[in-house]
């Protein structure tokens, strides 16, 4: 259990990182496109492009780091409206849903980077399986993090009051 939650640490922090990176570029990129299109009157080919796939980075290395802080869509109504035991049994069903929805993201994710690796982004003249690829990456990172949610809400309190501490030392 401490291996599992170990490991969905140091894999939410790259993705969280990489993450904000990608959004840093993106809007660096923007800046960009919007100076040379209105400043210069010359917009640039390839920035356009380039943000867009930053963002598409940005947004699916980002999903880890909502699991993990619990930001990600929830059936709060429905689970106050519950028993406590009813709720975390409808919590655990959203998240092995998830786990589901974002293992099949993996697997089909991969697949269309291949059957696209061979077309050309033209205005960067890279693979678009470049930007394809940010769907497996990211949903492999969801992945990580769901597992290790459903270990912690699973855990005894003594266990999730230890990792809390622990998360509050490394901080």
């Amino acid at each position: 259990m401490n291996l599992i939650l170990s490991v969905e640490a140091v894999t939410s922090k790259i993705a969280t990182r990489a993450a904000v990176s990608f959004l840093a570029l993106a809007t660096g990129l923007t800046i960009y496109q919007v100076v040379t299109r209105f400043a210069f009157g010359d917009p640039s080919s390839w920035s356009e492009a380039a943000a867009r796939t930053a963002i598409i980075w940005a947004v699916f290395l980002g999903v880890s780091a909502t699991i993990r802080s619990g930001s990600m869509i929830a059936v709060d109504v429905v689970q106050s409206a519950l028993p406590q035991r009813h709720a975390r049994l409808l919590a655990n069903l959203t998240r092995l849903l998830s786990l589901i929805f974002f293992s099949v993201l993996v697997v089909y994710g991969a697949m269309l980077v291949d059957r696209v690796s061979s077309q050309v982004l033209s205005s960067l003249n890279v693979s678009i399986g470049w930007a394809y690829a940010a769907i497996p990456v990211g949903s492999c990172f969801a992945v990580i993090s769901l597992i290790a949610e459903l270990v912690r809400s699973n855990a005894p309190q003594a266990a999730q009051d230890a990792v809390a501490l622990g998360e509050e030392k490394q901080v």
